[in-house]
């Protein structure tokens, strides 16, 4: 099964030449897929800084509750007099944190970035299906978090209800300040984040069925072709049903609708709302909800298989068992959305049934942890900072992975719901390993992202180990926390004497979590200043086989100079060994790129 993509060589690659660029159509509005990709990131970039400073703001507040900072006058002013942090501004900076993180920076800057950047270059096409729909779909992201971060600017103050944002709180405006105007832009913003990620979505579907260039395969694909192509197909099922749950929720809160509300009183007075139920926009919102685990935790799998091959100089182990685990993931996540919802009074039966199927899913993540492993035995490892980062994932994949086995059981989860468990779990699978990709991503593509420029290794190293360490520190005592009883999202938890000892381990955990977030402070320093003055590397310097790494250092409208490359074999051809000689297939040269034809005598590896 292959596409071949004559068309396109004709006259293309000269696009650049004929038609002078001015900065406005070069950097801001470009259609060319590895300048948006470079869009998406910085933007991405710009919006975790945010995320993390909200996060160490509500940690100092739960590690030393009532104690005056002079930082929180600074930054939340009146909701923070004399420095001291304001009850009801401490959930709007954990909704807030929480909803940049997973859609703004895991979702858009993990997978905009890295679809956009790899997905043309990769399977040899020219750039996307419509260049104007991928420029559309960037600055509908940027408008949606323009309209997220102004919602930090309104007098109410921003949404209040959870990165969940679950009814009734979220459906009346009249029930806390927060639920005002703050949270109808929380509602418009991921409206139009929404109509980004779907038409980011199709366009790299249709790029991937349609302009793979000849002898490109579906089963020559890289692993990272496959793991965006299908979080794509994830997004365009999942992402429109959250599209309905705002619709409903944006009716009960302006036209005296009853979707979700039902038996509301405030203030002793009784709302005329009947007949709906909040457990509705559970049920919606989770049909996203946890399929956007995967969105945003597929790429950094697929980039970790990428750069744990490169970089182990050994074929992929069990690549189709790779890509068949990425299918069932896909499938599985979509039916497993009630696990979240165990204690919403389900019925015992059905909670049995999604306690099967999301215990069922640990199967192919399973076969991902195992083929990982299995690569990385054996191999020549080259332990630069992208490997590491890529290591790294695997180990919180693993270890964050072990604890959803607690909380996908109906009997047990009960025990640990809504507790600091809960927020370790997700935090270790979801958050830390997508950012994992995400960094090992950044450090491995940054010289095709930036004109062959490279990263700093020696500062690469320091910001591994300081953050492997540090997300540890943070995430594993929670586990223990969360055991004991700890409530999630409590501004203070001085109120109940039982959980006194546990003082301690907040302050523990909010140490580590300043230093780990200092930390990216030397990434970020990294970044911008390679971007500018980093050393030119070699064309391929991770001596990969992809075809991203056959285009010049130069970016060009077109990405190749001439014709594109034909492909002849897979993309795992690392340290094979020629059958007649007892030398590599190109004598000397532990790789062989995707382009290179088959060698006299050489069969095609079956994998």
């Amino acid at each position: 099964m292959s596409a071949h993509a004559p068309a396109l060589d004709h006259g293309h690659d000269d696009h650049a030449h004929h038609h002078k660029q001015t900065f406005i159509t070069k950097y801001i509005f470009s259609t060319d897929h590895k300048m948006i990709s470079r869009q998406y990131l910085i933007t991405g970039i710009f919006m975790g800084f945010i995320g993390i400073a909200m996060s160490l703001l509500f940690r100092m507040q739960l590690a030393w509750p009532g104690e005056k900072f002079a930082i929180f006058e600074v930054l939340l002013g009146k909701w923070a007099p004399d420095g001291v942090m304001d009850p009801s501004i401490y959930l709007s900076l954990v909704t807030i944190h929480g909803t940049i993180m997973v859609f703004f920076v895991l979702t858009a800057g993990l997978s905009g970035t890295f679809s956009n950047l790899l997905i043309p270059l990769q399977i040899g096409a020219r750039d996307m299906a419509s260049g104007f729909l991928n420029m559309v779909s960037y600055w509908l992201f940027f408008l949606s978090s323009i309209i997220m971060l102004s919602s930090l600017f309104v007098e109410s103050g921003p949404a209040a209800a959870g990165w969940t944002i679950y009814p009734p709180l979220s459906a009346l405006p009249e029930s806390i300040p927060a639920a005002g105007l703050g949270m109808t832009l929380w509602l418009v913003s991921m409206a139009v984040f929404i109509a980004s990620s779907l038409l980011g979505s199709l366009n790299y579907i249709v790029t991937v069925i349609n302009l793979r260039t000849k002898g490109m395969s579906m089963t020559r694909l890289p692993l990272t072709i496959w793991a965006f192509f299908v979080t794509a197909i994830i997004g365009v099922v999942s992402f429109p049903v959250l599209v309905s749950a705002v619709l409903l929720l944006i009716m009960d809160r302006s036209f005296g609708t009853s979707f979700y509300l039902s038996d509301i009183y405030i203030g002793g007075e009784v709302l005329h709302n009947s007949g709906g139920s909040p457990v509705l926009f559970e049920h919606l919102f989770w049909f996203l909800g946890h399929p956007e685990v995967y969105i945003v935790l597929l790429p950094a799998l697929g980039i970790t298989s990428e750069i744990i091959a490169t970089n182990s100089r050994k074929p992929i182990f069990g690549y189709r068992a790779m890509v068949a685990s990425i299918l069932a993931i896909a499938f599985l996540s979509t039916i497993v959305w009630g696990h979240h919802m165990f204690v919403s009074g389900m019925n015992p039966f059905l909670g049995s049934v999604f306690t099967f199927t999301t215990l069922l899913i640990a199967i192919p993540s399973g076969v991902k942890a195992f083929n990982y492993i299995t690569t990385l035995w054996k191999g020549n490892l080259q332990m630069n900072p992208g490997m590491l980062f890529s290591i790294g994932l695997v180990s919180t994949f693993i270890t964050g992975g072990l604890t959803g086995i607690i909380l996908g059981d109906s009997t047990l989860d009960i025990n640990v719901h809504d507790t600091y468990f809960v927020v370790a779990h997700f935090h270790l699978v979801m958050g830390i390993s997508a950012l994992y990709g995400l960094f090992a991503g950044v450090y491995h593509w940054f010289p095709k992202m930036f004109e062959g420029k490279m990263m700093n290794k020696n500062l690469g190293y320091l910001h591994f180990w300081v953050t492997a360490i540090g997300s540890y520190a943070i995430f594993f005592p929670m586990h223990f926390i969360g055991m004991a009883g700890l409530p999630r999202r409590y501004y203070s938890n001085t109120a109940f004497p039982y959980f006194d000892d546990l003082a301690d381990v907040n302050v523990m955990i909010t140490i580590a979590a300043l230093v780990t977030g200092a930390v990216q402070l030397v990434f970020l320093y990294n970044f911008f200043h390679s971007m500018f003055y980093g050393k030119i590397g070699a064309k391929n310097p991770w001596r990969s086989n992809t075809l991203e790494w056959t285009t010049e250092h130069k970016h060009i409208h077109g990405n190749w100079e001439g014709a594109i490359p034909h492909v002849y074999r897979w993309a795992y051809d690392y340290s094979k060994l020629n059958e007649d000689e007892d030398d590599y297939v190109i004598a000397g040269q532990d790789y062989t790129p995707q382009n290179i034809p088959l060698q006299e005598n050489e069969e095609e590896m079956n994998h």
